[in-house]
């Protein structure tokens, strides 16, 4: 099984994770043991038959630390990972570190299929045991580890929006106008809004000027049409993809106005409302609104808080993402049976 970075949803980029050949965490030490773990397999079981117990015995030599718990940390995997009904896992060690109220979690991860390898994960929670830090991120941690985010987004989330009014199932993409990965991912971004009929799908501006020059007058072009006309923001970041190549500082302004216009919106009213200190302040707000949440990378996608790097993750999990984080929310996708499915959340 290859776990890539994407798949460790939610840590995505930034838990490390390696192959491992043996039954060892590679952790030493005989503390007293202060966080017993589980006597029995940890599964991400949703009633399927799975294959032999591939792990070694939690050894509570290695759970010297207080916290968290492993129903913390189980619950934690299960918000990340409960799409997947194949996936399997046990937590093998909570340790204390040097630094004082940091933890150490240790993770044996593999599948049901047969000969599957036995991967581990490692991370750190901090002393407030609300975030993970793994590699060079940090990302929220608990039992719901999206859910104060999914707020931030409900209240901050500003951009276009497609598909329902409620808020209640909210795809944010925040994405860059002269980013070409966030042109390739317009397909999928077109297609989730016919999948996912209850989902509010929303268009966050997060301009990269240090290295799109032209992305920030871009984004501020956007604000004013979609404060003319919502759906012709569409059509207006539809054309500024497709002609991409034409901003340059010799045709960037062309570019933008022919997009403008291809909106049927009047391209001078629309720069002269780009110029503008509170458009100017809008786009501020939405890059600052990018990295209060820790989107790192465009194009990205929140889906409920739960941040997802689109371009690296296939459709048909994503959809199953979607569906799932749904399901943890209480709240209904809209999608017919063959569209989009989620394991059942019974026995969680």
């Amino acid at each position: 099984m290859k776990i890539s970075k994407w798949m460790l949803a939610g840590l995505a980029s930034v838990l490390s994770v390696a192959v491992v050949a043996g039954a060892q965490t590679g952790t030493t030490g005989t503390a007293p043991k202060t966080n017993a773990p589980a006597p029995a397999l940890h599964l991400n079981d949703l009633g399927q038959t799975v294959k032999a117990d591939p792990f070694p015995p939690a050894n509570p030599k290695y759970f010297t630390a207080p916290s968290p718990t492993v129903d913390t940390v189980n619950a934690f995997l299960k918000a990340l990972w409960g799409y997947d009904d194949n996936r399997i896992w046990r937590v093998e060690a909570i340790q204390t570190t040097a630094a004082p109220g940091v933890s150490k979690v240790v993770v044996f991860i593999s599948d049901k299929s047969p000969n599957a390898k036995v991967q581990t994960a490692a991370f750190f929670v901090t002393p407030d045991g609300n975030h993970v830090i793994a590699g060079d991120g940090v990302v929220p941690f608990g039992a719901t580890p999206f859910a104060e985010l999914r707020k931030i987004l409900q209240t901050r989330a500003d951009g276009a929006s497609r598909g329902a009014a409620s808020k209640d199932l909210l795809l944010v993409e925040f994405a860059d106008l002269e980013c070409p990965h966030c042109k390739e991912a317009q397909a999928t971004m077109d297609q989730l809004v016919k999948d996912f009929p209850n989902a509010r799908v929303v268009f966050q501006s997060f301009p990269l000027a240090q290295i799109h020059p032209f992305a920030f007058k871009a984004a501020a072009y956007g604000y004013c049409v979609q404060k003319q006309k919502n759906d012709a923001f569409f059509t207006y970041a539809s054309a500024v993809f497709d002609t991409q190549a034409g901003l340059t500082a010799e045709t960037a302004d062309a570019t933008l106005k022919n997009a403008v216009t291809k909106a049927g919106l009047d391209p001078a009213a629309i720069d002269a409302c780009a110029a503008t200190p509170a458009i100017k302040e809008q786009v501020n707000a939405s890059i600052k609104l990018a990295e209060d949440v820790g989107v790192n990378q465009t194009p990205e996608l929140a889906v409920n808080g739960h941040l997802l790097p689109i371009s690296q993750v296939p459709y048909e999990t994503l959809k199953k993402i979607i569906a799932y984080q749904a399901q943890l929310d209480g709240v209904s996708t809209g999608a017919s049976a063959s569209t989009a499915s989620a394991p059942s959340l019974a026995g969680k």
